[in-house]
C-alpha cells in the first residue's frame, strides 16, 4: 500500500511521531519526511 510513496510525520518529535516512524522504517515505502515544530528534539542524520 505505501511501496514507493512519500510519507509525512507532522508532530515527529513527539512520541506518537515516533512510534510511527519506527513503524515505518521497515517498509518499502519511498520516502519519510519529518515535520516538528521542536527543533530541539530533532537530530539531524
Amino acid at each position: 500500500m505505501f511501496k514507493n510513496k512519500t510519507l509525512l510525520i507532522t508532530g515527529g518529535t513527539g512520541s506518537f511521531g515516533n512510534a510511527l516512524l519506527d513503524r515505518f522504517l521497515n517498509n518499502d515505502i519511498g520516502e519519510i519526511r519529518i515535520f516538528s515544530r521542536d527543533e530541539k528534539k530533532e537530530n539531524y542524520l
